[in-house]
């Protein structure tokens, strides 16, 4: 019998060892490079609008300071304006919610059950909502902390092809340098295409809300308008309390707020994602959605938030460095 001796260098297991502790500083890294892509995003949304800036002769960092006032200067003010009502109606939801279930008599006992577990699970929506913000970004600090990534992030982009051809080599500097701003093109477009489809998604609901007579349509129009974030899936969450609230006036208003939902959601994607997100984001739908869900199980909600962004960006670089992939053969 021939007995074989398998001989691994010294080399080999360097290497093993290396990648294995990759991959475990990885994960323990999770929350810094999620706050790093975080920054990435933000960085290519405001990135045109210091640019155009710049080009009227204002010093670059001027430029990132005044969009800096404006954009967070708005977004701040929007919250606080909304926030004394917003309060106010998301303590009336939470009151009104458990009565929906009086409304469901054709319920035998073990499906009301269900729903009474399922109806605590929607009234701790407002605060899974808040939560869900606050596990993004940690805590105040990191909130400061990915602002000024962004910051540094936008002052050094006008050197970025000096860097690049430093670590890639003057070679594979321009390849390089293309899916970079191919990237930054598409996830700045994609968050301003989010902002403008969650500003329309909350002010329609809203609208159909007060004209149906629900007198605490903010909380909910602002929930359809963050949940809009979530393609495909973010819509059908966030009809679910309105649908139950509208159940404590009466079934036809109920079957109404679903049937706006639903026209808000047929808008939405036949009208506003073709003309606002379908240049930017360019991926299949079936793609999406799973990404969407492997997001979600890798990453809970903060993966699925991410999911589309990720998929975005590792779409843009196969398709430069591995075109062949992307290429449907005959």
């Amino acid at each position: 019998m021939i007995s074989s001796k398998i001989e691994i260098s010294s080399k080999t297991i360097v290497f093993i060892a290396l990648f294995i502790f990759l991959i475990w500083f990885t994960f323990q890294i999770t929350d810094i490079l999620i706050m790093l892509f975080v920054s990435v995003i933000l960085t290519a949304a405001m990135g045109p609008l210091v640019d155009r800036l710049e080009k009227l002769r204002l010093p670059r960092p001027l430029a990132i300071v005044l969009v800096y006032i404006v954009v967070w200067g708005i977004v701040g003010s929007l919250i606080a304006s909304l926030i004394p009502s917003l309060v106010d109606q998301t303590r009336r939801l939470i009151q009104i919610l458990p009565a929906a279930v009086n409304r469901i008599e054709f319920f035998n006992t073990h499906q009301q059950e269900i729903a009474q577990q399922f109806l605590s699970r929607v009234g701790e929506l407002p605060q899974n909502l808040l939560r869900l913000v606050f596990n993004l970004f940690g805590n105040l600090l990191n909130v400061l902390t990915v602002l000024v990534m962004s910051f540094y992030l936008l002052l050094e982009r006008g050197r970025q092809e000096k860097y690049v051809s430093h670590f890639a080599g003057p070679e594979s500097a321009p390849r390089v340098n293309r899916v970079i701003e191919e990237v930054e093109s598409r996830l700045g477009a994609w968050v301003r295409g989010e902002v403008v489809l969650m500003f329309a998604v909350g002010l329609l609901t809203y609208i159909g809300l007060v004209f149906l007579g629900l007198d605490i349509a903010l909380p909910l129009a602002i929930l359809a308008g963050f949940l809009e974030i979530i393609p495909n899936v973010g819509p059908i969450i966030s009809s679910v309390p309105s649908v139950l609230v509208a159940l404590t006036v009466n079934p036809l208003i109920a079957a109404a707020t679903a049937s706006w939902y639903f026209l808000v959601q047929f808008l939405e994607n036949n009208f506003l994602v073709p003309k606002v997100m379908q240049k930017a984001v360019g991926v299949n739908p079936l793609i999406s959605l799973l990404g969407l869900m492997v997001g979600l199980r890798l990453g809970g909600p903060v993966g699925a938030v991410l999911a589309l962004p990720i998929i975005i960006t590792i779409r843009t670089c196969l398709k430069e460095f591995f075109p062949t992939l992307l290429t449907p053969t005959s």
